[in-house]
């Protein structure tokens, strides 16, 4: 029962370990966009679980009430989610940008033309 309490934290855990698998073993950029915003939505759950307090209230005050949630963690979550969405956006007008310009999102065609650009 005691690990049934902490499920939302094992799986953040794999979350975060799929996001960073993805980010580092993959070369194109487009797959790498998507490690993050993986990783960024792990994070996210892993700030939200503890901001819920099990028979607490909105912080209004009154006398019937003793304990009260946070509402602090949701508010820089719900800040996170749009710079999120922002920089995600931003990545990917970045790899269409790079796929005109050089004809690949790969990384490994990407160092290869660089290489050979500073050769000459």
């Amino acid at each position: 029962m005691i690990l049934l309490s902490y499920l939302n934290y094992f799986l953040a855990i794999i979350l975060i370990s799929a996001g960073l698998y993805i980010i580092y073993s993959r070369g194109h950029l487009l797959k790498k966009l998507i490690g993050l915003s993986i990783f960024q939505t792990s994070v996210y759950l892993i700030f939200i679980a503890p901001g819920k307090i099990i028979g607490g209230t909105p912080p209004i005050l009154d006398s019937e009430f003793f304990i009260y949630s946070s509402p602090v963690p949701h508010v820089l979550i719900l800040t996170a989610i749009v710079v999120g969405v922002a920089t995600l956006a931003l990545g990917l007008a970045l790899v269409v940008r790079i796929k005109e310009e050089f004809g690949s999102v790969e990384e490994i065609e990407l160092e290869r033309f660089e290489f050979e650009h500073h050769k000459r």
